[in-house]
């Protein structure tokens, strides 16, 4: 069953008129006549006593009002979702979904081998795995496109609650063999010396490998910069030179041997962490909240679980 045969159909064609902003991409999407959505919406103002939308020629706009009924008709979404879930849990989670918005190191390796593991268990679970940088996963996490949102973060998100946090230094990456392989950890000043792929100025990582530089007068110059964890972590096992990755991205290919991945003993490269997201107030569908489980299991250790009073802080 789908969730929208759960849900009051004025309701839905609001939501997705405000999610789509237009009349003609929501009729498109819900394949429904853009004059009948039109229709809908003005008995739903005419009702509430309140225009929902200010019309400009180019779309439509909430107004005050709209946010509100918005946010209500978002959550009757999940809500409808999440009762499937529970219908789907007492046929042994054979049934359900799993919607995750994850950053690009999460995507590669950890994400796939999980969900591969968790469905040895529980057969005809599906998934919905969107890539996304990592500053839009709360977005999506919000809007309800995902149920999960499993990211890097530097500080709290407003509506976003998390269910679980773990530090997660930038580690410095080398072949095997390198000349500073052998070291216990190295600085940003050593890495400077050897040619280096990063990834661009608008991620978080090399935001903060830049301020650090900063602070030391320091100039890295990067003859590879990419926005996928692959192609630099590739790189470093080409023997190109030396990057920089979280432990989670690359901790199959440190157990195997094909890379090395140091500490950076810079003040500040620890300065980041883990974050398992969930929309503040909601409860999970139950496949959503067996998966999350799994997830807190298998993210590494020296982890730091999030008591309640910790949760759901406003955005910093």
């Amino acid at each position: 069953m789908r969730a929208h045969l759960l849900q009051d159909t004025t309701l839905r064609y609001f939501l997705e008129v405000a999610q789509s902003g237009s009349l003609t991409e929501a009729s498109a999407r819900l394949h429904v006549a853009a004059s009948a959505l039109s229709r809908q919406i003005a008995g739903l103002e005419a009702q509430l006593g309140t225009p929902l939308f200010e019309r400009h020629p180019r779309g439509m706009v909430l107004t005050a009002a709209g946010e509100i009924l918005a946010v209500h008709a978002r959550r009757t979404v999940l809500d409808a979702e999440r009762a499937l879930g529970e219908i789907g849990a007492l046929q042994g989670l054979r049934a359900g979904q799993v919607r995750l918005a994850t950053s690009d190191a999460f995507a590669n390796e950890l994400v796939p081998r999980l969900c591969v593991e968790f469905q040895r268990t529980h057969t005809g679970i599906q998934f919905s795995v969107i890539a996304l940088p990592t500053a839009q996963v709360p977005d999506a996490v919000r809007s309800g496109a995902a149920d999960i949102g499993l990211c890097f973060s530097r500080s709290p998100h407003k509506d976003i609650e998390v269910a679980y946090r773990q530090t997660a230094p930038v580690l410095a990456l080398l072949p095997p063999g390198h000349p500073l392989a052998g070291a216990g950890s190295v600085t940003l000043a050593q890495m400077a010396e050897y040619p280096l792929a990063l990834p661009p100025a608008e991620t978080t990582v090399r935001q903060m490998i830049d301020i650090v530089c900063s602070r030391q007068g320091l100039q890295l110059s990067a003859v590879l910069i990419s926005n996928h964890a692959k192609t630099v972590v590739n790189f470093v096992q080409l023997g190109g030179g030396l990057s920089v990755a979280s432990e989670i991205a690359v901790r199959h290919l440190v157990a195997e041997g094909a890379i090395v991945a140091l500490p950076i003993s810079d003040p500040g490269m620890d300065l980041r962490d883990i974050e398992i997201q969930t929309l503040a107030g909601r409860s999970l569908p139950v496949a959503a909240q067996a998966f999350l489980e799994l997830l807190k299991e298998q993210l590494p250790g020296s982890a730091t679980p999030v008591t309640e009073a910790a949760r759901g802080g406003p955005a910093a």
